[in-house]
């Protein structure tokens, strides 16, 4: 249980606004190399590792998130979030200075490892300043965040590729992340977990171990050493002990990192197979678009990152619209049917893209496969979300996600081996006698030889990115024939309002978290209540009974959390936590003594005993507000009703909190 923070107008706009910029450093850089590859490749070569550039970033951001959560739980979430600032600080300008591929993986795993960080600890300092009753407004605004990355960040690394340099696609970074650190060092709260939380180190370490050794093999099998080599047998058998392992750990850990027993619900379990297979598909295809695009249809960094928009825009569009069908009409097996088909039929017309293809044609086969996965994204969340206990709401949330992104860095390893040992074969006797060879690696010397030279290489390169598409379309199979077996069953109302709106873009393209279940059941009733027409505040306070406006109530709920540290209140205190002078809240706690329900002494309040009544038929009000709208989670479960009371107390503070009033109107 994290204590609340509580912050004044401008505090609270300083520590967001840092918080925003943070996530959008880490969530761009999932896919502003896209479109500077091609030339990063031409600069530094090492062309067979071209993937490992995406792959090392999102292993690193991916492992991390199961850590720094815990870490910032332990040790605060101010030092946590600065921590990760710094270090994603450091890997963009190991990137901006890398001198060959190898330096630039290692920096991009360190880079990762920064923003993996900041994501998962930007939105537990969110939670821990911004109201319940306010949070659902940010969810909305954080998912849209990730969207827009989605589509904006290919376009900007362009941009850098094509007036500055490839490496200022890192160096940006730099002095933005200073803004972030020195603000963050000022603005942010300490907050720490009341608890101890326990972390599974076992297995972090063992699924780090298996994930990395099964990524390392699907990328050097074939390319840097054969498929029957000993260093990829051993490599293979090492991760697959290590995964058998991770099982064996998680089935004995405390708080394991993926609970196995999730498994043993079929909808789980083809939930996370749905999940890492539209991540396989997303970001391989994000990835390696660019390089046709550039090499093939010979535009510059900018046109390829413009070009590429009918796929991300498809994605984006089909995510919101799934979303919205699924929290209007509770219905969604056929959305994953038809978008595994449209992935299917995406994937096989982006193999057919050659030399000849039209930019309308490459357009309307991206579109076709940013329509697939969008309509498949929000599904996994959704249900699981509506099918999980309370007890494994938390982990069955984060694990899905966690599968997901896994399957991202699958994919993109699997495109770029397909990509890398195929390549060389098409490549051989396609460059012309007395042609440079380095014109076949980079992109920029290619479309300066005249059209009859260039000609085969070009071919070589459509050549190979065709069978690079093609190799996907079995993956997207399999993930059809999964698709078949989810069933349709009843949706909570909270999930169905989790997928609606931005919200479900930002669950479908953030990063897993390691939330507890209590945190997850906040995010879902924050978006229900910012999804009421109307403030619930006053039907909850005319059902209590109570003769209370919202400065009273809020007041009331401030002197009670005072008491109970503190054994009274002050309005000092209250100013300092609130940096709102003191003289604001005299009015309204003179009001409260008025009415019997604060006596005074010495500027110090305590409640009456009508006061302690009344707080307690305040807070059973916005109890029964919120079980009539949990009510179809019918859970029997004493946490979860110890966390409904809680967040009930929180909901106290509904509708506009008195540290935001105007002295005027209080």
């Amino acid at each position: 249980m994290v204590e609340r923070v509580e912050v004044g107008r401008r505090a609270r706009t300083a520590v967001i606004t840092v918080i925003m910029l943070g996530m959008l450093l880490a969530a761009l850089d999932q896919t502003i190399v896209a479109t500077a590859l091609p030339t990063i490749v031409g600069d530094l070569g090492g062309g067979g590792h071209l993937s490992w550039v995406v792959t090392a970033y999102l292993l690193a951001e991916t492992i991390t998130t199961a850590l720094v959560g815990k870490f910032g739980d332990l040790f605060g979430r101010k030092p946590a979030f600065l921590a990760s600032v710094a270090l994603f600080m450091v890997g963009s300008f190991l990137c901006g200075w890398a001198d060959s591929m190898a330096w630039l993986i290692a920096a991009r795993a360190v880079q990762g490892l920064g923003a993996g960080g900041l994501l998962v600890t930007s939105s537990a300092v969110i939670a821990d300043v911004v109201p319940l009753s306010e949070r659902g407004k940010y969810q909305g605004i954080i998912g849209a965040l990730f969207g827009v990355s989605t589509v904006v960040g290919p376009l900007l690394g362009g941009l850098f590729v094509d007036h500055l340099s490839w490496r200022w696609a890192f160096y940006v970074n730099l002095p933005l992340g200073v803004i972030v650190l020195v603000v963050g060092a000022l603005a942010l709260p300490g907050v720490r977990s009341a608890g101890r939380p326990r972390i599974d180190y076992a297995g972090i370490l063992l699924i780090a171990l298996a994930s990395t050794g099964l990524t390392l093999v699907t990328s050097w099998g074939g390319v840097e050493q054969p498929w029957t080599s000993p260093t990829i047998l051993w490599l293979a058998a090492g991760s697959l002990v290590a995964l058998a392992l991770f099982v064996r750990v998680e089935q004995r850990a405390a708080e394991p990192m993926l609970p196995m027993r999730l498994f043993r619900k079929r909808v789980f379990t083809v939930c996370s197979v749905l999940s890492f297979v539209v991540g396989f598909a997303m970001l391989g295809g994000v990835t390696f678009i660019p390089t046709y695009l550039q090499y093939v249809h010979g535009a510059s960094a900018t046109q390829s990152g413009l070009e590429m928009l009918p796929l991300v825009t498809g994605i984006l569009v089909a995510s919101v619209t799934a979303g919205n069908v699924i929290g209007k009409t509770g219905r969604y097996r056929a959305l994953p049917l038809v978008g595994t088909t449209l992935m299917v039929a995406g994937l096989l017309l982006l193999s057919l893209l050659d030399v000849d293809t039209s930019f309308w044609e490459a357009s309307v086969y991206m579109l076709v496969l940013g329509l697939g996965e969008g309509l498949c994204m929000p599904v996994s969340i959704v249900v699981v979300q509506s099918t999980s206990d309370y007890e494994d709401l938390g982990v069955a949330t984060s694990g899905v996600s966690f599968l997901r992104t896994l399957g991202s860095s699958f994919g993109v390893a699997v495109f770029g081996t397909v990509y890398a040992s195929n390549l060389p074969e098409h490549l051989a006797g396609a460059v012309p006698p007395g042609v440079d060879p380095r014109a076949a690696t980079n992109v920029q010397l290619l479309h300066e030889l005249p059209d009859q030279l260039k000609a085969p290489i070009v071919a070589a390169y459509a050549d190979t990115i065709q069978g690079v598409f093609l190799s996907v379309v079995p993956v997207a199979v399999v993930a059809f024939v999964v698709a078949l077996f989810l069933r349709e069953v009843p949706l909570r109302d909270t999930s169905r309002a989790a997928a609606s709106g931005n919200n479900g873009v930002g669950e479908s393209f953030a990063v897993p978290q390691s939330a507890e279940s209590e945190q997850e059941l906040e995010k879902l009733v924050a978006l229900i209540v910012s999804q009421e027409r109307r403030d619930p505040t006053p039907q909850v306070l005319a059902s209590s009974g109570l003769p209370l406006n919202h400065a009273q109530a809020w007041l009331v709920l401030k002197v009670f959390r005072q008491s109970a540290r503190h054994g009274d209140a002050t309005l000092d205190r209250l100013a300092e936590e609130t940096r709102v002078p003191a003289g604001v809240f005299e009015p309204v706690a003179r009001q409260l003594m008025v009415k019997g329900l604060l006596a005074e002494t010495a500027d110090h309040y305590r409640f009456t005993a009508q006061g302690t009544e009344v707080f307690t038929r305040l807070v059973d009000a916005w109890r029964d507000w919120l079980h009539a709208k949990l009510v179809d989670w019918r859970c029997e479960d004493p946490e979860f009703t110890e966390a409904v009371d809680r967040v009930a107390a929180e909901l106290v503070t509904t509708g506009r909190a008195l540290a935001e009033r105007e002295p005027a109107s209080v």
